[in-house]
């Protein structure tokens, strides 16, 4: 059998699932477009419990409307409901999702954003046949298309984004500086531990929990994920919380290794564009 037959194949297979995601898109037949977004608001915050685990989230109740008919609800995150609450105060806007007409089946999101029109899955099966295609070539062809045919639209993609992801970094250096402090305490630490099934070895992940109170009043629960040297020996330390006045989620507790990073991040995206680029370049050449 002839071997362009499995590419064809697998260029068939993904294309028709692009094609039908974006006929759904269009037809506004998505689980994304039938999904019903509303804002929640945070009434109550509970302290985790030292020890817990934390996939559990913070313990809240949030109360929202649903936009079809006024109903309000009060619920809790208790179980599975979306994603997972980390950052939690009194008053506290989130995302309330559910299937439309089933408010009771609803999942918080951390974030106030729509989920779009469901083009995910369809992009990702259009990059599949665009992957089969290039690898066809460069069989038939030679490596160099290989590196021009992968390479070259990333470099493309990295070049035009660059500039915006450099200024988004000195933008969030320039936000370090203006970060209030305010002391905070950590309340407690949340133990994971995970078994691995073949050898039987664990992992134990640790995250401290902090507790600071803003300048204006608010009361904020926060899974602390950085900035602590000894997670397991946190629990009572009193530490200072740098947090953005605008957004009390956005916070750090070491700003100087918060700056370090994110200028590491910078270098790194220069230096991955600059070699991309110079692999799709060594690739057109080689044609």
């Amino acid at each position: 059998m002839d071997w362009h037959v499995y590419p064809a194949l697998w260029c068939g297979v993904f294309g028709t699932w692009a094609l039908v995601g974006y006929g759904r898109s269009l037809a506004g037949a998505t689980r994304a477009q039938r999904t019903v977004w509303t804002k929640g608001r945070i009434e109550r915050v509970g302290e985790p419990r030292h020890g817990s685990s934390p996939e559990d989230g913070i313990a809240v109740v949030v109360s929202f409307q649903d936009p079809a008919t006024g109903e309000e609800f009060t619920v809790t995150n208790d179980g599975e409901r979306g994603e997972r609450i980390s950052v939690a105060w009194t008053g506290r806007e989130i995302g309330v999702h559910y299937p439309r007409g089933r408010p009771h089946a609803f999942r918080f999101a951390g974030h106030l954003s729509e989920g779009g029109r469901g083009l995910g899955w369809p992009t990702f099966a259009l990059f599949l046949v665009y992957a089969g295609l290039v690898a066809a070539a460069a069989i038939d062809w030679g490596w160099p298309w290989a590196l021009l045919g992968f390479c070259g639209p990333w470099a493309l993609s990295g070049v035009y984004h660059l500039p915006g992801n450099i200024r988004d970094r000195k933008r969030r250096l320039g936000d370090l500086a203006a970060m209030a402090a305010v002391p905070g305490r950590v309340v407690a630490v949340l133990r994971s531990v995970t078994r691995d099934a073949t050898d039987g070895n664990t992992w134990t992940s640790l995250m401290p929990v902090v507790a600071f109170t803003t300048l204006d009043g608010k009361e904020v629960t926060a899974y602390c994920e950085s900035g602590l040297p000894d997670p397991a020996g946190s629990r009572g330390l009193d530490v200072t919380v740098h947090y953005a006045p605008a957004d009390p989620a956005v916070f750090v507790l070491d700003v100087e290794a918060e700056r370090r990073s994110w200028k590491r991040d910078m270098a790194v995206n220069v230096v991955g564009v600059l070699v991309v680029a110079a692999a799709a370049v060594v690739g057109a050449v080689a044609l």
